[in-house]
């Protein structure tokens, strides 16, 4: 029967960990990242439009931006930064930047996106404000880790 100290053992050194900081860090990228992807579609597809039509759509873009990242993102951003900063290990694993339970959430809006980038019969110029909105809330929201990385107590710098 093999021994279950040292499967855990193995698990455990084989798992990719970072300090808090790192982690921090990484989860900024990433959600900073999407977010300047995101907008990076958002300005092809205003580009299409007349400059009025750009400045209207770009508006719209706002408002569901604060309205995203004031009830859904900087929820989820703060309670991510407030979990990683309690973990007691030195060391956590890369991927919880995001809490276990997100993880099919982030593949269902993943999906949504291509889906509606390559198959949707909405013109791109309509789904501009959505995704300008999302990568705009995603990004200020990243900013968030950023700033919590470089604040976190307790952990040597460094790290």
């Amino acid at each position: 029967m093999p021994n279950r100290n040292n499967a855990s053992s193995l698990i455990l050194r084989l798992t990719p960990a970072l300090s808090k900081r790192w982690l921090l860090l990484i989860a900024g990228l990433i959600w900073c990242g999407v977010g300047i992807l995101l907008n990076s579609y958002a300005f092809e597809w205003f580009a299409m439009v007349s400059m009025g039509s750009w400045i209207l759509l770009g508006a719209i873009g706002v408002i569901i931006g604060v309205g995203f990242y004031t009830f859904i993102f900087a929820k989820f951003s703060d309670k991510n930064i407030v979990r990683i900063s309690e973990y007691q290990q030195e060391r956590i694993c890369i991927f919880a930047f995001q809490r276990w339970t997100s993880y099919p959430l982030v593949i269902v809006m993943i999906a949504l996106g291509i889906f509606l980038r390559k198959y949707s019969p909405i013109p791109k110029p309509y789904l501009a404000p959505l995704y300008f909105g999302i990568g705009g809330a995603l990004f200020i929201a990243g900013l968030k880790y950023f700033g919590s990385a470089t604040n976190l107590r307790g952990v040597r710098s460094g790290q």
